[in-house]
């Protein structure tokens, strides 16, 4: 079992929790918790008793602004922190500003939700967590020292038998103390990550930049793949076509029975194999019929070619985009090739419409069920294809059958 934060470790069993980093880790990130708790507490105090003794009104502002940005500072110093407890980095959840210059930093940071959740807990941490951290750590390293020392500070006072037991002591309540402070330690880094995590409003933009840059990654995959088809159905399969009637004109002049005649007929016929396999590598590639008569035709296509009768129920009206029809028209060739090889299905059917805005795939069959993307039957890479275009993927499976494989595609371009 990999963990990956303190609460997590708490999971673990006790010789291998107490062995492990976790609670000296958990330790160290709640005295750095007091420590930046306490110097917010001064710096805030201090900002606040100069602008009350100058009472200048840039002083003031300034003041404002620096209590403001603080929350900044603060939360990005929790950020790196964060890692002693938590391996999983937190985002920044903060814009690049659009121009140079302090005055559109400060701008651009005074109008983000985030620069004022940093404040808010900032504020939190100031005035409530840092103290509950203190009296973790104090309560941690306090009463195991007191049990380790008692022979030194208690002698004289009682006898070795009872200071010594108290020492001998010590290693079990280390361990003990170990549990509450790891778990504290996961709770305020789960609070910190739920009050500086970026929230949508602050990644937006990058969103739309993401969502941008995948439209691009696709429309330039696809493209490719329209010059390969092309140039397999106009190159290679031009040449295996006129190699294959070149055979078969030197086949006419050859007598029948010849050795020459048996050369050229066994070329002649790996030249026919080549050709239509490369006609299979091109409609793998990029079928032509779906380029020239949409995803219905090509999916009528492949179901006269599927080894299991097919039934379709496709109610496209118009062209869809393409990237839209090839992801469709994959996912259709990738199910029907799953039901072959694993199903043990007599029969499958395809629907298609286009509702609201989006389009919906189903693919059935009657076999026996019990599909699992984790087995390797090609359902993690049709979920990642269709993730591309922004669709999801339903799947219902139960062993004893039957299958649905349902899938929605945004048609919008």
């Amino acid at each position: 079992m990999q963990v990956r934060n303190a609460l997590e470790a708490l999971t673990l069993r006790p010789t291998r929790f107490l062995r492990s980093p976790w609670p000296l880790r958990s330790l160290i990130y709640l005295t750095g918790g007091a420590l930046i708790g306490l110097a917010t507490i001064v710096a805030t105090l201090l900002l606040l008793a100069v602008g009350v003794a100058l009472s200048v009104v840039v002083v003031g502002v300034a003041g404002y602004l620096a209590t403001v940005l603080s929350g900044v500072a603060v939360g990005r110093l929790e950020r790196w922190r964060m890692r002693l407890v938590d391996l999983d980095a937190l985002p920044n959840p903060h814009r690049h500003p659009g121009a140079p210059g302090l005055r559109a930093w400060l701008t651009c940071r005074l109008r983000e939700q985030a620069t004022w959740r940093e404040l808010g807990y900032t504020m939190i941490s100031a005035l409530v967590l840092c103290w509950m951290d203190a009296a973790v750590v104090y309560a941690a390293v306090f009463v195991p020292s007191a049990l380790l020392f008692a022979p030194i500070y208690l002698h004289g006072e009682t006898t070795p038998w009872v200071t010594v037991p108290m020492a001998l002591l010590t290693p079990f309540t280390l361990a003990v103390a170990a549990y509450p402070v790891t778990a504290w330690a996961g709770a305020r880094a789960a609070m910190a990550r739920a009050l500086l995590a970026p929230r949508s409003a602050d990644s937006n933009a990058a969103l739309v930049e993401l969502n941008r840059s995948r439209a691009r990654l696709v429309d330039a995959f696809e493209v490719e793949r329209r010059r390969i088809e092309r140039d397999l159905h106009d190159g290679a399969q031009q040449r295996l076509v006129a190699l294959s009637m070149q055979l078969g004109l030197a086949r006419l002049e050859l007598a029948d029975g010849s050795p020459a005649a048996v050369q050229v007929t066994a070329a002649q016929q790996l030249a026919k194999e080549t050709l239509a396999e490369l006609r299979e590598l091109i409609r793998g590639v990029h079928p032509k019929v779906l380029t020239d008569r949409g995803l219905a035709a090509a999916v009528g296509d492949v179901a006269g070619y599927a080894p299991v009768p097919v039934d379709l129920d496709l109610r496209l009206h118009g062209r869809l985009p393409d990237a839209v029809e090839m992801t469709a028209y994959f996912v259709v060739v990738e199910a029907l090739a799953n039901v072959a090889k694993h199903s043990e299905a007599t029969r499958a059917a395809v629907s298609a419409g286009v509702r609201g805005g989006r389009l919906h795939l189903d693919v059935r069959d009657d076999g026996r069920g019990g599909a699992d993307p984790e087995v390797g039957t090609g359902l993690t890479g049709l979920a990642d294809r269709v993730a591309a275009v922004a669709g999801t993927v339903a799947l219902s499976s139960p062993p004893g059958g039957p299958t649905l494989l349902h899938v929605e595609i945004p048609c919008a371009s």
